[in-house]
């Protein structure tokens, strides 16, 4: 029912948002004399915030064109090449000619499966962590689909499922000529499917393993420096969001009738955190746009036509990982259960783990992510690495200065060491400065 009530409640207010959109053109207008005045620019700003509020945020486009190596701009583009129902695999498929310009060599980059979380934002929210990794690495990156977008006869998606998924790339990106084995980075959400994955393809000896993991603040063990969502799961009983979280997609969408946890519904939770903060980035919005400021204006339109994007998840996948990771703590447990096979985190040997944490991190605790080296026992000392920024929450883990700056830098290194390990060339030891 909230769902229908939502979608008429948007219909209800497109007369006046289409209205707004004019009135401030109209108020903006060279031909408009009063535009230049207070009143002007001031009447022109509240009906442009207004606009903007009320509008529906469609995917983002990924906007990425080129990435700079040695000096050298190479030419992107954006391929898809898995499509699965419930998600795609993109390959940021650099310019063959311009990485031979670039390098004067065609010595191949590591092969890297960038994990998008499947907790409401699309993909494109990792923009910023893909322009710092392409100039050294071949990205592939998951497109999760907007559950309400996928018909109800392409069946369920649960937390299993997602990672089949990540098995199957992982499989599809290694056994490209020449076979290699690739390597993984999970932000956030997909942490603790990326785990599993992995542990499973070593326990099986898959050729195509990956050669290293990395976990960007993720939920490990939620039990760890608890966040107010981690407490809110804890909280609240299996059944309250059962009752609560999940809705029926309305028509006229191709998934109509499929069972989902609204991404709208996700959006207002995490509005709701930080109101005081949102609402003064509006009125921020709003005085940047009265005093014609538009660089401030630009970014704050670019940042929320990001973040505001959203999408739904389905029903299954959404109560089994509030069930498995937030409620029982089922990985960190050692009781996870995949296909009637127990997840067994110490099968894997020869796979490198680094984790990732932001030391103001509000969403994935300090320690939540860390924990991943407490239950991976078998993997040598020499091949984990731990790192705790210090200053950043939990978006500054993978995008802005922190992550471009002092991260990433890490991280490249960190993979390129574990390649030298899986060739017998690496040091003695992995560990971070």
């Amino acid at each position: 029912m909230l769902y229908s009530a939502y979608e008429l409640a948007y219909m209800a207010v497109s007369p006046a948002r289409v209205a707004a959109g004019i009135g401030a053109q109209f108020w903006r207008s060279p031909l408009n004399p009063a535009a230049d005045t207070w009143l002007g620019r001031s009447t022109a700003a509240a009906l442009d915030v207004f606009e903007n509020v009320m509008r529906r945020y469609p995917k983002p486009e990924w906007g990425i064109e080129s990435t700079v190596i040695n000096g050298v701009d190479v030419p992107v583009m954006v391929e898809p090449v898995v499509q699965k129902d419930f998600c795609t695999l993109l390959h940021i498929k650099r310019d063959k000619d311009g990485l031979q310009k670039a390098r004067g060599s065609e010595k191949p980059d590591p092969r890297v499966l960038l994990i998008a979380p499947l907790s409401g934002h699309y993909a494109t929210l990792l923009r910023g962590t893909v322009e710092a990794l392409l100039p050294a690495h071949d990205i592939y990156i998951t497109d999760w689909a907007d559950a309400r977008d996928v018909p109800l006869a392409s069946g369920r998606f649960d937390l299993n499922d997602y990672i089949d998924y990540l098995t199957d790339f992982m499989r599809h990106i290694g056994g490209a000529a020449p076979m290699v084995r690739p390597h993984a980075i999970a932000v956030c959400q997909p942490g603790p499917a990326l785990l599993s994955a992995a542990a499973l393809m070593a326990e099986d000896g898959d050729p195509f393993r990956p050669a290293s993991i990395t976990l960007m603040g993720s939920p490990i063990d939620a039990r760890r420096s608890p966040t107010v969502p981690n407490l809110l799961s804890q909280e609240r009983p299996y059944a309250w969001f059962e009752q609560n979280m999940i809705y029926t997609v309305p028509p006229p969408y191709a998934g109509v009738l499929r069972r989902v946890y609204p991404g709208f519904v996700q959006l207002y939770s995490f509005l709701a955190m930080n109101s005081d903060r949102h609402l003064n980035a509006q009125y921020d919005y709003f005085e940047n746009l009265v005093a014609g400021d538009g660089d401030s204006a630009e970014k704050h339109r670019a940042f929320y036509d990001e973040y505001l994007s959203v999408m739904d998840m389905t029903e299954e996948f959404y109560l089994q990982t509030i069930r498995e990771v937030f409620q029982e703590h089922s990985l960190a447990e050692g009781k996870f259960i995949h296909h009637g096979r127990r997840v067994k985190p110490e099968a894997m040997r020869d796979i490198a783990l680094m984790t990732v944490e932001g030391e103001n991190d509000d969403i994935s605790g300090v320690g939540q992510t860390q924990a991943a080296h407490d239950i991976c026992v078998n993997i040598p000392a020499d091949m984990q690495v731990d790192y705790v920024q210090p200053g950043v929450g939990h978006y500054g883990v993978f995008n802005g200065s922190r992550w471009r700056n002092e991260i990433q830098p890490r991280v490249a290194k960190f993979i390129r060491m574990a390649d030298a390990k899986a060739e017998g060339r690496a040091p003695r030891r992995m560990a971070a400065e």
